[in-house]
């Protein structure tokens, strides 16, 4: 057995494809009833299709999972995040880490968890 995708729950998926691709690159792979398969194992699937599915609603704002990035220029991408047209909600501002690693937490606009970090020192 093995994972093949992550599926996290969108309000507006054009919105969501334009916020996954702009910001961490991720490519469309396939379009289907309600559902996007993106790069790296992404699906998003709409909230009523959700809510159809399993007869409940989507919770926003929720911290039982998080997405998980790698970024170099994390900097570069917050600077996005605050003069981008999507609407962002910062859990954790832009922190330094004893080592120096650095990370940020914000919510995508449906209001799933997403951490960025920058690569780990390795020595």
């Amino acid at each position: 057995m093995r994972l093949k995708n992550i599926l996290i729950v969108v309000d507006n998926l054009e919105e969501s494809i334009r916020f996954y691709r702009d910001l961490f690159g991720l490519q469309v792979i396939l379009k289907q009833e309600g559902n996007v398969i993106l790069s790296e194992g992404l699906v998003l699937q709409d909230a009523g299709v959700w809510k159809d599915t399993i007869a409940e609603p989507a919770i926003p704002y929720h911290n039982m999972a998080e997405l998980y990035f790698e970024d170099r220029d994390i900097e570069g991408l917050v600077d996005r995040l605050v003069s981008r047209e999507f609407s962002v909600r910062f859990l954790t501002e832009l922190t330094e880490l004893d080592g120096g690693q650095k990370l940020v937490r914000f919510y995508d606009p449906t209001g799933n968890l997403i951490e960025v970090r920058t690569p780990a020192n390795r020595r």
